[in-house]
């Protein structure tokens, strides 16, 4: 989650929405991306996506079951089913995304594409720190993206309570 940070943090400091993202597999990285084009309110290079799309382009016959995805915020509803689709099983968040998460999605309510898959979601991973991002993003003028959004509002609401994560 260290590294997803930090790619959050350089998206930020481009002026995009701070997410950042790493697939890792055997405790090795394959892949990251973050969040790019959110000024142009471009809602398809997510830093999922993004990631994804490197670790496919870099080892096409990597093992996505094996893959964990590490992300600084909770993947939306596009990200979370592209990652599914592609084999991904295992997807640790940071920041709850209240506006349009897609990890809390009931599966076995869905078609049976998705309805027998088996995926572990673990969020709240260094919270805080992916929070604090968001609220810098949010609090700045310069920025319109989802400025008046239920997200904003939920973010700038928040206290950070620093604790040993």
């Amino acid at each position: 989650m260290g590294q997803a940070l930090c790619l959050a943090e350089e998206a930020l400091a481009r002026h995009e929405f701070p997410v950042g993202c790493v697939l890792v597999e055997g405790g090795e990285v394959v892949a990251v991306g973050r969040r790019q084009n959110s000024g142009e309110a471009n809602e398809m290079d997510h830093a999922e996506i993004v990631a994804l799309r490197a670790g496919l382009g870099r080892a096409p016959a990597l093992d996505m079951g094996r893959v964990t995805v590490y992300t600084t915020m909770e993947p939306c509803l596009m990200c979370h089913a592209t990652l599914l689709l592609n084999g991904i099983r295992s997807i640790v968040y940071a920041y709850e995304d209240v506006m349009g998460g897609g990890t809390s999605l009931d599966l076995s309510r869905l078609a049976p594409l998705y309805r027998d898959m088996s995926v572990t979601v673990l969020g709240g991973v260094r919270r805080s720190e992916s929070l604090a991002l968001f609220q810098r993003f949010f609090q700045d003028p310069a920025h319109g993206y989802w400025r008046d959004s239920l997200l904003a509002r939920h973010t700038l609401a928040q206290t950070i309570t620093p604790h040993p994560e």
